[in-house]
C-alpha cells in the first residue's frame, strides 16, 4: 500500500493517505517539527567533555596510524580502538584475552570502552612484567591501556649475561611504549622498569587513601586533572609545582620547586650520560629523536646529525647491556608526563640507579653529583 501511495504521489496524482496510521510513511514523528536546541540530552555534558579529550581525537596518530592499511593491527587494536578493546576482553562475545577479529580504522576510545556493563566481569589485568593485578569496573579500561607493552624483565632477558660494555649488533632498543601511567603507578610491584640487582624499589603509590584510583584525580571524560582537591593538602599553583619532600634529589638544594623539577633534572642528566657513554666508552655516538621510532639513531661520523641511508634514518645498533637498560628506564620515565604524581619515589629510584650505573664507566663520582635516591 505504501509503495502505491508513494508512486502516485510521484506522478502528481491525488491519493488518499492510507487509513492505517502504522502505514503512514512519516520521515519525522508527527508531533514535530523540533528545534534541535530544545531536545534534552541527558548526558550532553559528558559527551561534550569526552569529545574534546584525547580519547575522542580520531585524527590523532594514536587512532589514525593505520588508516592507509584499512584495519588496525591486532597487536595494537586493544588500546587504539574501542572495538578492539571490547574484542580483547571478550565484551563482544568473542574469546577474551586476544583480538581475533578485523578491527576497522576510524575508531577511538569511545563510550563503550569504559561504560560497557561487561567490565564488571573483568577482575584482573596482566601487565608486561607478568604481574596479574586485580581491578574493579572502569579500572580495567585505564590499566589495560596505560601499562606500556614492555617491562624491565624484557630488557633483562635480552641482555642475559652478556658483558656490560660490549656492543652487540643483535641488541635493539626495547620501547616501553607510551602514556605508561599505570605502570609507573604500580612501581616496583608492577616491575615496569629495569630493576638493578641488589636494589629495593618502592611499590604501588597509594597517595592518600581517598586518592587511589585514576578517577580520583582525572575527570573521566575530559581526562583533565581536577587540581582543586590537591589543594586540600598541598600549597601550589599547579600539580607540577607540588613538593613532596624537604630534601633535594637532583643535587640543586632547591626545595621550593616541585618534585617534578627534580625528576626532570635527573632525567636530563641520565640522557646526557647515555650520550656521553655511547661516544666515549662505546665509540659509537647515539642521537635521540623523540619524533620518530625507534628514537635512538646512529651518528657514526660525529657531525651531530642522524646518519641517513637510502633516505631513511639509521637506527642505533651499538647497544651494550649497560646502555640498553639505562635507555629503557629513561624512556619509561619520560613516557609518563605525570610520573611526579603517579609514583615519584619509584621514578627517582630508577633514575638514580641508572645514573649510578652509567657513572662507573664514565668515571663520574656519584658523591660529586650530590643526588639522593
Amino acid at each position: 500500500m505504501i509503495a502505491v501511495f508513494l508512486a502516485n504521489m510521484s506522478l502528481g496524482q491525488e491519493t488518499e493517505a492510507p487509513e492505517d496510521p502504522a502505514e503512514i510513511p512519516f520521515a519525522l514523528p508527527r508531533s514535530g517539527p523540533f528545534n534541535p536546541a530544545d531536545i534534552d540530552i541527558g548526558n550532553e555534558t559528558a559527551i561534550a567533555d569526552w569529545f574534546r579529550s584525547a580519547h575522542a581525537n580520531a585524527a590523532a596518530e594514536a587512532f589514525s596510524h593505520w588508516d592507509d592499511d584499512g584495519e588496525v593491527q591486532a597487536a595494537c587494536a586493544t588500546c587504539h580502538s574501542g572495538e578492539g578493546f571490547r574484542d580483547f576482553h571478550g565484551l563482544d562475545g568473542s574469546e577474551p584475552g586476544v583480538v581475533d577479529g578485523t578491527i576497522d580504522v576510524g575508531g577511538v576510545v569511545d563510550c563503550g570502552t569504559c561504560h560497557n556493563a561487561g567490565l564488571a566481569q573483568v577482575t584482573e589485568v596482566t601487565f608486561p612484567s607478568g604481574l596479574v593485578h586485580p581491578v574493579r569496573g572502569v579500572e580495567a579500561s585505564c590499566l589495560t591501556c596505560h601499562q606500556g607493552r614492555s617491562a624491565g624483565t624484557d630488557v633483562a632477558e635480552a641482555i642475559g649475561d652478556q658483558e656490560l660494555d660490549a656492543p652487540n649488533p643483535d641488541l635493539r632498543f626495547i620501547n616501553p611504549h607510551y602514556a605508561t601511567a599505570a605502570a609507573t603507578w604500580l612501581g616496583g610491584y608492577g616491575a615496569a622498569g629495569y630493576h638493578y640487582q641488589g636494589q629495593d624499589y618502592s611499590g604501588r603509590f597509594f597517595h592518600a587513601r581517598p586518592v587511589e584510583t585514576c578517577n580520583s584525580c582525572h575527570q573521566p571524560h575530559t581526562l583533565e586533572v581536577e587540581f582543586e582537591a590537591c589543594t586540600t593538602c598541598h600549597q601550589a599553583e599547579e600539580p607540577a609545582a607540588i613538593r613532596i619532600a624537604r630534601q633535594s634529589y637532583d643535587g640543586s638544594g632547591d626545595t621550593d620547586k616541585g618534585i617534578s623539577a627534580d625528576i626532570q633534572s635527573n632525567a636530563d642528566l641520565l640522557l646526557e650520560m647515555i650520550e656521553a657513554y655511547t661516544d666515549d666508552v662505546v665509540g659509537a655516538p647515539v642521537i635521540y629523536d623523540g619524533n620518530r621510532y625507534p628514537y635512538f639513531f646512529a651518528d657514526a661520523n660525529r657531525d651531530g646529525a642522524i646518519d641517513m641511508a637510502d633516505g631513511r634514518p639509521v637506527a642505533y645498533a651499538s647497544w651494550t647491556p649497560r646502555s640498553l637498560r639505562a635507555a629503557f628506564n629513561w624512556k619509561l620515565i619520560t613516557a609518563d608526563p605525570g610520573n611526579y604524581a603517579h609514583n615519584p619515589q619509584y621514578t627517582l629510584e630508577l633514575l638514580y640507579d641508572s645514573i649510578a650505573d652509567m657513572a662507573d664507566p664514565l668515571g663520574v663520582d656519584m658523591e660529586d653529583l650530590n643526588l639522593l635516591r
